[in-house]
C-alpha cells in the first residue's frame, strides 16, 4: 500500500484513458498592400481581391475555400509539405476545436488501436506500464506480474532508447508502444539504459497476450477490506466479482472502495460495478438531445450490505463518477477525499474508412437525483486534501477511510 501518493498508474499509459472514455455500451485577408520586415529585406504582399458582402457559402464553396488555401501553399510555401492524410487530419481536428468540447475528438489509426486494445482489457505485447519523460526517453514505470516485461529482468525505472535497433528517443509515447507491442509469439529487443548502471544492455522478450489487472486488494488493519479498481474497461467487472469473493469470504468489518486516479471507461461495466454495491434502485439517468434513458440496479449484489467508503479525487472521472455518485445519492456509502473531474459526458465512438476514430459527445449523465456530473463533479462528504509534504508511505485519505469505518464519524 505504500507511495499511493502519486497513484502512478493513472499517469501512466494502459490507456485507461483512459480518456476518455467510452460513451454508453453500444460505447483574414488585405484590402490594400502591406510590407513585411524580412531581415533587411521588405516583400510587398500581393494585394487581395476584396471580398464583397455575400449570403452565407454553400459546404462545397467553403470545402473548395480549403482547397484553393492548399492550392496557394503547395505552390509557393518554401518548406515541406505534409502529406495529405497529414493535412486532412489536421483540418478535422481543427474543426472540431471549434464545437468547444475536449471530449469530441478524432484519434488517428495508430493511437486509435492502441486506446481500443487497452480499453478490451487486453492487448498483446511484453507486459509494462510505461510513461515519457521530459527528456524524451521512455520510461517503464511499472511491470505487470507474470509477464514477458518480469521474466526478462525489466524493471521500473529502466529507460527504452530504442526497439529493434530503432531510436525512440523524442518519438510520442504512442509511436514508442506501438513498437514495442506486437503479435503473441514473435520477439522485441529492447535498448535499456537503468539508472545506476554505466554500460547499456539489450533485452529480447517474446511478446504474449496479457489481461490488464485491474484491480488491487488487500486486507487492512482491523479487518478493513480495500479495493482499487483502476478503470472501467471490458474485464472490470468480472475482476471486480472474482476480488469481492475472496475478500469478502473473510467477514470484514468494512470496505473502501478506491476509485482515485480512475479515468472512466465503458458505460455497461459502469453500470454492472455500480450493482455489485446497490439494491434495487437509480444508478444514473442519461440525457441525449431527444430523450432520456434511466438506468437501474437490481438486488442481489455480493455487496450490497457492507459498511462503505468510495475513495475519490480529481483523477476520478467519467464512469467513476457514474458510481460514486450513485453510491452518494443513494445513501449506500460516504465519499471521502476530493472533488471529482466533472466529465458526465457520453462520447459515442465511430470507426473511419481509414481505421481512425471519431467520437462524439451524444448525451450527459445525471446521478439518482439529477445532480449534473459535466463541468461540476462531484463534493466528498469527508473532504481531506492530500498534502504537499506526504511522504511515499503515507495515505491520509486512506487512513480517514479506516477512521470513519472503525468509528462511523
Amino acid at each position: 500500500m505504500s507511495g499511493r501518493k502519486t497513484f502512478w498508474l493513472a499517469g501512466l499509459l494502459v490507456l485507461l484513458i483512459l480518456i476518455c472514455t467510452a460513451g454508453a455500451a453500444f460505447l483574414a485577408g488585405f484590402s490594400t498592400a502591406h510590407l513585411v520586415n524580412r531581415g533587411d529585406i521588405s516583400l510587398p504582399i500581393p494585394l487581395m481581391p476584396t471580398p464583397t458582402p455575400a449570403s452565407p457559402q454553400s459546404e462545397e464553396e467553403a470545402i473548395q475555400l480549403f482547397w484553393d488555401v492548399w492550392d496557394i501553399v503547395r505552390q509557393s510555401y518554401y518548406g515541406d509539405i505534409p502529406d495529405i492524410q497529414t493535412i486532412i487530419h489536421g483540418a478535422i481536428r481543427g474543426s472540431l476545436q471549434t464545437l468547444g468540447d475536449q471530449y469530441t475528438s478524432f484519434i488517428e489509426p495508430r493511437i486509435a488501436t492502441i486506446i481500443n486494445e487497452d480499453a478490451s482489457g487486453e492487448f498483446q505485447g511484453i507486459g509494462a506500464y510505461v510513461r515519457m519523460r521530459e527528456d524524451g526517453k521512455l520510461e517503464i514505470a511499472g511491470i505487470i506480474p507474470n509477464t514477458p516485461a518480469e521474466a526478462a529482468g525489466l524493471k521500473s525505472g529502466d529507460r527504452v532508447l530504442e526497439v529493434n535497433g530503432q531510436s525512440i528517443i523524442g518519438y510520442s509515447i504512442y509511436e514508442a508502444i506501438a513498437l514495442i507491442r506486437g503479435p503473441a509469439g514473435t520477439q522485441v529487443t529492447l535498448l535499456i539504459e537503468r539508472p545506476g548502471q554505466r554500460e547499456t544492455f539489450e533485452v529480447t522478450i517474446t511478446r504474449a497476450r496479457i489481461e490488464i489487472p485491474l484491480v488491487e486488494t488487500e486486507m487492512l488493519e482491523e479487518n478493513i477490506a480495500y479495493i482499487r479498481l483502476r478503470d472501467f474497461s471490458a474485464t472490470a467487472t468480472r475482476q471486480m466479482n472474482n476480488a469481492l469473493t475472496d475478500l469478502l469470504s473473510r467477514n470484514p468489518r468494512g470496505l473502501i472502495l478506491d476509485l482515485r486516479d480512475n479515468p472512466g471507461g465503458w458505460l455497461d461495466q459502469a453500470l454492472n460495478v455500480a450493482d455489485i454495491f446497490l439494491d434495487r434502485g437509480i444508478i444514473a439517468i442519461q440525457r441525449t438531445k431527444e430523450d432520456e434513458d434511466v438506468f437501474r440496479s437490481r438486488d442481489g449484489g455480493p455487496a450490497e450490505s457492507i459498511p462503505l467508503v468510495v475513495l475519490v479525487n480529481g483523477g476520478s472521472a467519467s464512469a467513476s463518477e457514474i458510481v460514486a455518485g450513485a453510491i452518494q445519492d443513494r445513501g449506500r456509502g460516504i465519499l471521502i477525499g476530493e472533488q471529482t473531474l466533472g466529465k458526465g459526458s457520453v462520447q459515442r465512438p465511430y470507426r473511419l474508412r481509414d481505421g481512425s476514430e471519431l467520437r462524439v459527445t451524444i448525451a450527459h449523465w445525471f446521478t439518482p437525483n439529477n445532480r449534473a456530473i459535466n463541468g461540476r463533479g462531484l463534493t466528498p462528504d469527508i473532504v481531506v486534501p492530500w498534502p504537499e509534504d506526504a511522504g511515499p508511505d503515507e495515505d491520509p485519505q486512506l487512513d480517514r477511510a479506516v477512521e470513519y469505518l472503525l468509528t462511523g464519524k
